[in-house]
């Protein structure tokens, strides 16, 4: 089991940097260890490009703050659940 150091990027952190990322708001610290996660992580990737493809439809990235608070959690619960469904069942 590899330990996170203090500095790695997990992915709730990563999907709540990806409007911050997009928009070009990171560091550049911040976001080399943003790309670092990402190359590793094929559920982070894949939500990067569903938001991307999102903000290309519809013009705009919304910032999770401007959300109404049930549409965010509904939102979460939808990706947590494609989460869960993309991961192997355990042995």
């Amino acid at each position: 089991m590899k330990l996170l150091r203090r500095r790695d990027v997990v992915c709730r952190q990563a999907v709540e940097l990806m409007t911050d990322y997009l928009e070009g708001r990171l560091s550049r610290a911040g976001r080399r260890r943003f790309e670092v996660h990402l190359a590793g992580c094929p559920n982070c990737t894949e939500y990067l490009a569903q938001l991307r493809e999102t903000i290309r439809l519809t013009g705009q990235a919304a910032a999770p703050e401007a959300l109404p608070p049930q549409l965010r959690d509904d939102l979460i619960q939808l990706y947590r659940q494609w989460q869960s469904e993309q991961d192997p069942p355990a042995p």
